[in-house]
Formats: C-alpha cells, structure tokens, sequence
C-alpha cells in the first residue's frame, strides 16, 4: 500500500518538478538495479545465517523511512537516494521473504501460495492507488503531501512483521558473503534453473518500468484521475487473478502457465502501442493484469522448485539481482528509444521478444 500509492504519481510528480522522460527511465532504471543487486546479496546472506525474519524487518523499514525524503527535497541526489533507499529496502526483504513462503508450502501446492502472496501483496496496490486517487480529487497536484502519507502504512508494515515466527535452521558460518558472491551462484545452479532464468533475463531486458505505460496513457490525453484509475484497474484484476491462476498452474504446471503470461504481455504491449482511446487503455490494463497474475508469482515459484532446500533465497536473489541490472537497461533503453524515435517503439519490441521467450521456455 506505501509503496504503491506513490507509483502511479511519481511520473507526474518528477514531470512536476521539472524532470525529463529520460530522466525518470534512468532513475526507476537504477533504484530497480540497486534494489536487484542487493537481492542477491541479502538472499544468500539469509541462507547462510539460516534466518529469514530479520532480513524482512529491516528491509521493510528502509522502505518506510526513505518515503518522506522524496516530499521534503527536490534535487537530483536526494531524489536518487531516497528512491534507491526504497528499493535497498525491497532488496533486503524479498529473497527471505519468497524463501519463507516456500517453507511453508509443498510441491503441490507453490501455485496458489505464491499466488495467494501476490494476490495479497497487490491488494495493497488497489488500495494505495486508490487513497492517492481520493487525496488529489480533493487536494489536485499537492503530490508532495501522497510521500508523508504513505509513511503511515510503511510504519503499519514494520509493525506487522514483528509478529513473524520461523522455523530453526543451521548456520553456515564457513561461507563468507561478499557483496556479489551471489554470481557463483550461476556457476552451481541446476541445468533447469540456469535455463528458466536466462529466458527471464531476456525478458526482463525488455521489459522496462511500469510508469512508461503510465506517460503513454498520458501522452494519449488522460487525465491524472483516468491513469490513476485505470492503475488502480490494473492492479484489481491483478489481485483478483492471482490465486486462481497460481490453482491452475499446480494442475497444468507452473511453466505453461509462465509461457502464457508471456503471450498476453505480447498481446497487451502490441496494443498499447496503437491504443489512442481511454476504453482500449481500459481493456489492456486487464490483460496487463492477468500477465502479471500469470507471470510474477509463478515465476519464483518455478524457480525454488528448482534448487536445494537451502538455496532457495541465493537462487531467488540471485535472479532477481540479474533481473534488475536487467531492468536499468530495459528502462534506460525505453526512455532513450520514447526520446529518439517516440513512444510507439517503446512498446513494439518488448512484444516481438516476449513471444521468441515464451518459445525458448516452452521447449525447454
């Protein structure tokens, strides 16, 4: 909820403040890269300590304490730090987390766990949206008021993760956790997990920040209230397809269920590319929301099916970090081609690659 209620308004919020479309790619480009690199060292950190709990604790509070810098100052270095404090927060708590819940799931049923997780994790993205809708209806382009407010539930956050048990487990204290030791990771990791994750890389290369959807819909004429509207759509259908489809992937298997999320993305980003009309916008964010529901939580599902007990935030992290150096260039790229070329080409490419992954997955 804290974090999704200033998704929607920090493209405007930067455009507000005087900062370029470029700019913005770069900037969500390196707090996703930050937030990736440290996934890969605070996932294997926690499985060498043998412990998940704190690691979520303290990632959610770095998340909670960097929200009000944004709405305080203004310049470029404190812009880049407290978003970047934000996604080191993330990067901290999602390998232990994700290996939480795979703990406390079975082989059968990682699907509708995962799924459950994600369906929770975005109901936060209904209902943060929706506040910051509620805020500007009243009080139109005071975004800088949204960053306070979204401190109340990341303080709520740190709260609730107090309450977390977890199992005992050994520590490794042999192993010694260097800020990128997680890359060796690759070298012992399974054939199946070495070939799951390249496909997904190249996705991710792709795959730039959710926000230029939000600058084409606004590009298009739509007004605060409609992007924000159709976001908080989005992210509906998102929690509402989450644990369904995580059910069906444990019956038709976790991997045909990832190819399809990959068809649809293809699909909704070849559509968004052309959509001038705020219904057709409408339309994709749905299909943008069954991919999300099809891809997120299945693909972390898939992956700790395919490592060791006891690896299982290393291999999480480690992926994730990849994905996220990933996602610098993918948002940097999508910036430069929407500056060079327009907004058209940002989106037709992504949908070409998409399509010749879920084919690399498919016959893997």
């Amino acid at each position: 909820m804290a974090s999704e209620m200033l998704y929607p308004v920090m493209p405007i919020y930067l455009k507000s403040i005087g900062y370029s479309v470029v700019f913005i790619g770069l900037l969500e480009g390196f707090a996703e890269a930050v937030a990736g690199l440290s996934k890969g060292y605070f996932g294997k950190l926690s499985d060498i300590k043998g412990k998940r709990v704190p690691f979520v604790q303290w990632g959610y509070m770095l998340s909670a304490l960097s929200k009000p810098l944004m709405g305080i100052f203004t310049s470029i270095g404190v812009i880049f730090f407290a978003r970047a404090a934000d996604r080191l927060g993330k990067g901290i708590r999602t390998g232990a987390r994700d290996a939480l819940l795979a703990q406390e799931s079975d082989p059968q049923h990682k699907g509708k766990v995962f799924g459950f997780h994600r369906a929770f994790d975005t109901l936060g993205a209904v209902v943060g949206p929706s506040l910051a809708l509620l805020y500007l209806y009243y009080h139109p382009e005071d975004y800088k008021t949204l960053f306070f407010i979204a401190f109340i539930p990341g303080v709520a956050a740190i709260l609730f993760s107090l309450i977390l048990k977890e199992k005992k487990q050994e520590a490794n204290t042999e192993i010694v956790a260097g800020f990128f030791s997680f890359i060796g990771y690759w070298k012992i990791a399974t054939p199946a997990y070495r070939n799951l994750v390249s496909g997904l890389l190249v996705f991710a290369v792709v795959n730039s920040s959710d926000i230029f959807l939000l600058l084409m819909m606004k590009e298009n004429g739509a007004s605060d209230f409609e992007m924000i509207g159709i976001y908080i759509f989005y992210n509906l259908i998102y929690a509402l397809s989450s644990y369904p489809l995580g059910a069906i992937a444990d019956k038709i298997g976790l991997k045909k269920m990832l190819v399809m999320g990959l068809i649809i993305f293809a699909a909704v980003y070849a559509g968004i590319a052309f959509a001038k009309s705020t219904l057709w916008f409408i339309i994709l964010f749905a299909g943008y929301g069954i991919y999300a529901a099809a891809t997120e939580g299945i693909s972390k599902a898939l992956i700790t099916s395919v490592c060791a007990e006891n690896e299982k935030a290393t291999a999480i992290g480690t992926y994730t970090a990849f994905q996220s150096i990933c996602a610098l260039v993918a948002s940097a790229l999508a910036g430069w081609v929407w500056y060079y070329f327009g907004p058209t080409f940002v989106f037709i490419y992504p949908a070409i690659v998409s399509i010749l992954v879920a084919f690399f997955l498919y016959k893997k």
